[in-house]
C-alpha cells in the first residue's frame, strides 16, 4: 500500500500535517518553512510532545507566501508585512501563552499558595502547572477555567485586555488565546462592555476537554464546520448556520467532531467566562 500523499492527508479525519508534508504541499522547504515561523509568518499549533502540525489554512498561507516569494520577487520580511497588510498574518505583541503562563504565575504567588495546591484544585499535575507557569505547555477551556474559578477571575483576565478599546477591532488587532491544542480564541471585544464575544477556532477532534460551569448566558452561531456540543449531559450536533443558547451554570462542553475547522462566533454575557 503505498503512502498518503500531502493533500490525501489533508482530507484525513485529523486534517494534520507534520512539518515535511506542509513544506511539501506548499512547495517550499523545511527551512524555509522553519525561517517563515521564526519571522511569525506562521504559527503552527503543537502536540504534547511539541512537534509542530499544520491544517489546512496553515498550508493555504504558505502557498500565498511562495507565491509571494516567487512571482513578485518578495524577500521573507516584505512577505510577512504584505500579509499582515491583507490580514492574513496578525502580530502578536503580547506573545498570548507567555503573558498567559506569567498570569497564572503572579496570581498564583501573589496569593501565596504553592504549585501542589493550585494542582489539586483543578485537577492537574504539578508538573503540567509548572509547565503551564512557564509557557512550555497550554491548557484547555475547562481547565482555564478551573484556574479562572480558583483565582476568582475569569478567563477574560488572561487576554491581557484590561485596557478600553475603541469600537472598532480590526482583523489584525484582535486579541488571541491558544486554549489547548487545536483551540484559538479570538477576542472581539474587550473593556467595559456587558458581552464578551469570541471568534472560536477549533481544529478536527480539538475541543473544551471536561466539562466546566460559570455565570451568565451564552449564544452561539456556527459560522463553518461542526460543532458537538453537551449540556447537562444533552448532546447537540450543530452545523454551518446553526444556533444555539444556554445557560451558562449548567456543564458544558464541547468539540469539533468534523474533518475542516470549525469557527464559532461565541458571545457570553455578563463577561463571567
Amino acid at each position: 500500500m503505498r503512502p498518503l500523499s500531502a493533500s490525501e492527508q489533508m482530507g484525513n479525519t485529523n486534517a494534520y500535517l507534520k512539518i515535511g508534508d506542509a513544506a511539501r504541499a506548499a512547495g517550499i522547504s523545511p527551512s524555509v518553512l522553519r525561517s517563515w515561523e521564526r519571522l511569525g509568518l506562521i504559527r503552527p499549533q503543537r502536540t504534547a510532545s511539541k512537534y509542530r502540525i499544520y491544517t489546512s489554512s496553515d498550508v493555504k498561507l504558505l502557498k500565498r507566501a511562495r507565491f509571494l516569494r516567487k512571482v513578485r520577487g518578495l524577500n521573507a520580511p516584505a512577505i510577512v508585512q504584505s500579509l499582515k497588510r491583507e490580514g492574513q498574518v496578525h502580530s502578536a505583541p503580547h506573545e498570548p501563552a507567555r503573558t498567559i503562563g506569567a498570569r497564572l504565575r503572579q496570581l498564583r504567588t501573589t496569593r501565596g499558595q504553592s504549585l501542589a495546591q493550585v494542582a489539586k484544585v483543578a485537577g492537574i499535575s504539578v508538573g503540567f502547572l509548572s509547565a503551564l507557569e512557564r509557557s512550555h505547555m497550554s491548557a484547555s477551556v475547562g481547565t482555564l477555567r478551573k484556574l479562572a474559578k480558583f483565582y476568582k477571575t475569569n478567563i477574560l483576565d488572561f487576554f491581557d485586555a484590561a485596557e478600553s478599546n475603541s469600537r472598532l477591532v480590526a482583523r489584525g488587532q484582535r486579541k488571541v488565546l491558544q486554549a489547548g491544542p487545536g483551540v484559538r480564541m479570538e477576542l472581539l471585544a474587550w473593556g467595559n462592555t456587558v458581552m464578551e464575544p469570541h471568534l472560536f477556532r477549533i481544529a478536527p477532534r480539538a475541543g473544551s476537554g471536561e466539562s466546566y460551569t460559570h455565570e451568565g448566558e451564552e449564544f452561539l452561531y456556527l459560522l463553518r464546520g461542526e460543532l458537538h456540543i453537551s449540556v447537562n449531559e444533552e448532546e447537540y450536533r450543530l452545523k454551518t448556520g446553526d444556533s444555539f443558547y444556554f445557560e451558562s451554570a449548567t456543564p458544558h462542553h464541547w468539540r469539533n467532531p468534523g474533518r475542516a475547522e470549525t469557527w464559532v462566533l461565541w458571545i457570553n454575557t455578563p463577561p463571567t467566562f
